[in-house]
């Protein structure tokens, strides 16, 4: 276009339409393209296969995974990193975290200490959670509800680059009814307002159908509810339903018309069954899971998150908390140990998710192991990760495995982890989109 064209449109001078032009004229040639890195170790599981191949090798340009195995070609000004004895790992996709909130060993001085926060305070500790996450490995996670829409900034934060952590996906305020386990506590209501739609509070199909899309306007990447009670809240039975059919239905229908998945919280089996039959994506918990209810939700390829190392870690802290509360983690952990055996004979597809927040941040990786312990293959527990997690939260197609054209999420732990799963637990090396953020050192 001429200049005095382009003058006419904008309404700019000659003169600082030219000044524009020489500017970007004189303007730099683009950086040249930072160097390969090259990744060496003992083993490498890449996540789809289910094998251990050795050695491993990773190539990595830019962001990307470029080259997988011995035979992949190793550019000549390549950053080679050697670590020696380990085995190369997909990035972990944790399915349900609660990166947003603290953990207090002491529940109650948690609690206090959360109500006089101010939800800027509040974001603070969301970053430092959330960099403690992505130090064990995590590299995707989903947020499953958080209070103030933190979650959603926290997000925003770290794709800006203004936060350190997993790449997010985000929930808002999860969904119920007044009074049940998405509610906030039994404040005297002339002192503290009780929660509405905005803050995931419904009591109706249209109600919850306003709730959901309040929750996307606000920039939710997946819909969590809570279709049954829970073991933290002291208000409500831990094992029955507290959305009805109808409700369940309005917000499953709404979330998936508008490209959502939906995360049911349920430790009981009515309420997980309601919410599958409506179409639920996901079973969060699963305590009180009957086999009829596991069966459904094979045959209808609805995932369990199982949250193992959360049931582990509140029955071993159960007199620490307020007998209520105490009661019904005995209750619902005895129940998983069953559940969960019987969802691996059956075949029901499982996610990692871990529930952090109940147990201190950063310790995520232990779900592997609690897995294990209770009759899954070393293979198949990464498997939950690398191909139940990223397939539940749909970035299967990005991340998860380690091939080529995938995002460089990488994680490496020390020896052969299918020899010792526990290993997980102490990554020597975390590569988050091509970005060594632990590790690495030559």
């Amino acid at each position: 276009m001429k200049l005095r064209a382009v003058v006419a449109l904008t309404g700019l001078s000659v003169g600082l339409l030219s000044a524009i032009a020489s500017q970007a004229q004189q303007a730099p040639p683009p950086a040249a393209a930072s160097p390969a890195k090259v990744l060496k170790a003992a083993h490498l599981f890449d996540g789809r296969s289910g094998r251990l191949e050795s050695p491993g090798l990773l190539v990595v340009q830019g962001n990307r995974i470029v080259g997988v195995g011995s035979a992949a070609p190793v550019p000549a000004d390549a950053q080679v990193i050697d670590l020696g004895d380990a085995t190369l790992l997909p990035g972990f996709i944790d399915a349900h975290t609660h990166i947003a909130s603290d953990h207090d060993d002491n529940w109650a001085q948690g609690f206090y200490d959360n109500m006089l926060r101010f939800p800027v305070e509040q974001s603070f500790h969301a970053g430092r959670n959330a960099k403690a996450t992505l130090q064990a490995g995590v590299t995707t996670a989903r947020e499953v509800g958080a209070p103030d829409f933190v979650d959603v900034a926290l997000r925003n934060a770290i794709n800006g680059g203004l936060a350190e952590g997993p790449r997010l996906l985000v929930a808002g305020h999860a969904i119920g009814s007044t009074g049940g386990h998405c509610d906030s506590s039994p404040f005297p209501p002339d002192r503290v307002k009780p929660a509405g739609t905005l803050e995931g509070v419904c009591n109706s199909p249209d109600e919850c159908k306003l709730a959901v899309r309040e929750q996307m306007k606000f920039g939710a990447d997946v819909i969590k509810i809570c279709a049954s009670g829970g073991v933290l809240s002291e208000a409500d039975p831990v094992d029955v339903p507290q959305l009805t059919p109808a409700e369940l239905s309005a917000i499953i229908t709404e979330a998936h018309t508008w490209g959502r998945k939906v995360a049911a919280h349920s430790h009981g089996d009515v309420a997980a069954r309601q919410a599958v039959e409506a179409g639920v994506d996901s079973i969060e918990h699963g305590s009180f899971l009957t086999t009829q209810t596991l069966q459904l939700m094979k045959k209808k390829g609805t995932y369990l998150v199982p949250t193992r190392m959360t049931q582990v870690w509140v029955v071993d802290k159960a007199n620490t908390y307020p007998p209520k509360i105490g009661e019904k983690a005995r209750a619902a952990g005895a129940a998983h140990t069953k559940m969960f055996k019987e969802a691996l004979r059956i075949g029901v597809p499982i996610a990692l998710g871990t529930d952090a927040a109940v147990y201190p941040h950063g310790l995520n990786a232990q779900e592997f192991g609690d897995m294990v312990d209770l009759g899954m293959s070393p293979a198949a527990a990464l498997m939950t990760s690398s191909q139940g997690s990223a397939k539940l939260l749909g970035v299967d197609g990005e991340t998860g495995t380690l091939e080529a054209g995938k995002f460089a999420d990488i994680v490496a732990v020390p020896g052969n982890v299918l020899e010792n799963i526990r290993a997980t637990e102490k990554p020597v090396l975390v590569m988050k989109q091509g970005t060594v953020v632990r590790g690495g050192a030559q």
